[in-house]
């Protein structure tokens, strides 16, 4: 019988704020996130990278990088998911999604884009210079 695990978080309300982050500026991402990995989360299928185990109390950490476009995940980085795993309680444990950066400030103010990518309020000018950078060695 498959073991359905339980989600909680370590701040759900800074971790609802950049899941709406997610939303809101990456849509492909949030799909994937809620229809697809979170199921698979729930019944036991841990997706995602290995960084950290404790077999000793049966804890274990998981990276997972969300879809995203390569431009947004050359300027910004990419967007992962943070979750741990304790798999005696039955619980996975909704840490970080992240870069945070980006994700708080998007949830406090509308962001603007610049050539299809979004750029933070705190440095537009660096965030620019990357993008037209990335486009003219794509050229």
């Amino acid at each position: 019988m498959e073991k359905n695990y339980i989600f909680e978080y370590l701040d759900e309300n800074d971790f609802r704020k950049k899941e709406r982050s997610v939303r809101k500026y990456n849509m492909l991402a949030y799909k994937k996130l809620t229809f697809n990995y979170y199921p698979e989360l729930r019944r036991g299928k841990f997706l995602g990278k290995l960084v950290n185990e404790d077999k000793k109390n049966n804890i274990v950490s998981y990276e997972l990088i969300l879809p995203t476009d390569e431009l947004f995940s050359k300027v910004h980085g990419d967007i992962t998911l943070h979750y741990t795993v304790y798999t005696e309680k039955g619980i996975i444990l909704l840490t970080n999604i992240t870069p945070e950066g980006i994700l708080d400030e998007g949830h406090r103010a509308e962001l603007s884009t610049y050539k299809g990518v979004m750029i933070s309020k705190e440095n537009p000018k660096k965030d620019m210079f990357k993008i037209n950078l990335l486009n003219m060695l794509n050229k």
